[in-house]
């Protein structure tokens, strides 16, 4: 049985990244919100509580059961979890007259506590909270101050529960990382044994007692995510497993065949599909994003449902869905807000008939390129950029016609193919070109051209939740729009995207 931390989400944005720090520590975790806790079993061996938007002085603050566990298992409340714990055990909560963002230092600390070991008097840490804890009840024990926070971090006196005011899950503080490796090695007494390789070999095993004699039908698009989730299916049933590469005509340039070349050395049996024209036509006219977004996946379906049924006894349908798809469709107010309808949570319609089988919804991006990378999946795959589904329908701002789906194919294969020479591709989390609805005015030779415009977009991420422009080098910059105004007709102007998301999304539709 493999041991777990429980994740308490009350909707914080860092939720996510204590799950990742946890996983860093190779212990495996889950987040769940706060109105939807499982059962705890014998595999858990802890549970943390995230911060939140809300103050525990709000009628409809989120509440946790606590008293049920903390007599059995370790806690650890993180700033509203830590006042959560403190405000519903006879302390008091109220608005800080001095709202904390930011750094801090922690000016007093318990250095027999636990929690602690090996953190230094004086130790830099992240605040981001509007109350603080005025007072707490008489079985806790403050363990550590700031110079405007007293009760930066208490342990209620003969458990091992406690809460924290600031955040150990963001870089900013110094010594987090070591916090949560005292909590969760130390006082959860976590083993640290999940790792690529023990996550293969389990996920096999369960592959292979759920799925027996099964055949199983997986949509691959030459992405990281769908490869990995492949090769898993292959290892655990072999020919059974039956792929499809579907060219919708939205792809990069040549890259159909590139992707379908690269699989059929890796051994998957696989059929490659030309449906461009049936895209072509579902799109024609079709401008608003969202229109077309909703165009590609009921032709997508179509197609894919005619290639699966020409298999015989197909009784599963294999996802590459990771963990944050899993985490914002069950998010502490249910499906997250709609910014835009492609990623693979959200069923099948009825007709497919089919059972969903999803080997990587457990993993974060950087984890599956991992246990790609421990599979032996060829680097130039795990290495490869995000590409949105809708392909480059959603980077053609505007109708879609097969004319500039080959300018933009021409004018991005320029673009990555310099990214790649110049040693900054593997540095660039997300990179592709756009092509704008916008003409203007230029001048080739001694003519007046009135072309069209190119923009480019290059971020840094860790998961795509947030993103921040990349700053290129300008004279990478330059080399890139010449070498795509001089050989792609009808482009006379090439523009740089210097948007962080947030505000701005990574895709522009």
């Amino acid at each position: 049985m493999q041991e777990k931390i429980l994740i308490l989400d009350f909707g914080s944005q860092f939720t996510q990244l204590i799950a990742r720090r946890v996983r860093e520590l190779n212990i495996y975790c889950e987040i769940h919100p706060f109105n939807k806790f499982p059962e705890v079993d014998a595999s858990v061996k802890g549970i943390i509580l995230s911060g939140s938007p809300y103050s525990v002085r709000q009628e409809d603050a989120p509440f946790f059961e606590f008293a049920r566990y903390h007599q059995q298992l370790p806690i650890l409340g993180v700033c509203y979890g830590a006042q959560s714990i403190a405000h519903f055990n006879g302390g008091e909560v109220m608005a800080s007259s001095t709202r904390e963002y930011g750094r801090a230092n922690l000016d007093y600390i318990k250095q027999e506590n636990e929690l602690f070991k090996g953190i230094p008097q004086g130790s830099q840490v992240w605040m981001s909270h509007a109350d603080t804890i005025a007072r707490i009840a008489d079985d806790f024990e403050i363990i550590a101050s700031t110079d405007n926070v007293k009760v930066a971090a208490f342990q209620i006196t003969g458990t091992k529960t406690y809460g924290i005011q600031f955040h150990p899950e963001v870089t900013h503080s110094t010594d987090g990382k070591q916090l949560l490796q005292n909590f969760l090695v130390d006082i959860c007494r976590c083993a640290q044994d999940w790792t690529p390789d023990s996550f293969i070999e389990t996920t096999i095993a369960e592959l292979k007692a759920k799925l027996g004699d099964d055949k199983v039908v997986l949509g691959l698009s030459g992405g990281v995510d769908s490869s990995v989730a492949a090769v898993l299916l292959h290892h655990a049933i072999g020919a059974n497993l039956h792929c499809i590469f579907v060219d919708n005509g939205l792809l990069r340039k040549d890259e159909f065949k590139s992707v379908l070349d690269s699989y059929k050395h890796m051994g998957l049996n696989i059929k490659g599909i030309d449906a461009k024209q049936r895209f072509y036509d579902a799109l024609a006219g079709l401008t608003d994003p969202e229109k077309k977004r909703k165009a590609i996946g009921r032709v997508f379906i179509e197609v894919f449902d005619d290639a699966a049924h020409e298999v015989q006894g197909v009784s599963w349908l294999g996802q590459g869905t990771i963990y944050p798809d899993v985490i914002e469709s069950v998010s502490v107010k249910g499906p997250s807000a709609t910014i835009k309808s492609h990623h693979n949570v959200g069923g099948l319609p009825d007709f497919m008939k089919l059972k969903v089988v999803e080997p990587l919804n457990t993993l974060f991006k950087d984890e599956v390129r991992k246990v790609g990378a421990a599979l032996g999946i060829d680097p130039n795959i795990l290495g490869r950029h995000p590409f949105p589904g809708p392909g480059l329908a959603i980077r053609i701002l505007g109708d879609i016609t097969p004319e500039k789906v080959d300018i933009l194919q021409q004018a991005d294969a320029i673009y990555i193919n310099n990214l790649r020479s110049a040693g900054v591709y593997d540095k660039v989390w997300q990179a592709g070109a756009i092509y704008l609805p916008v003409q203007s005015v230029g001048v080739m030779g001694d003519e007046r051209t009135y072309e069209n415009v190119i923009c480019l977009r290059a971020v840094e991420s860790l998961d795509g939740m947030t993103a921040d422009w990349c700053h290129l080098p300008y004279d990478l910059l330059a080399k890139i729009s010449n070498e795509i105004i001089n050989n792609v007709k009808g482009i006379n102007r090439v523009v740089y995207d210097i948007s962080s998301k947030p505000p701005a999304t990574i895709e522009w539709e």
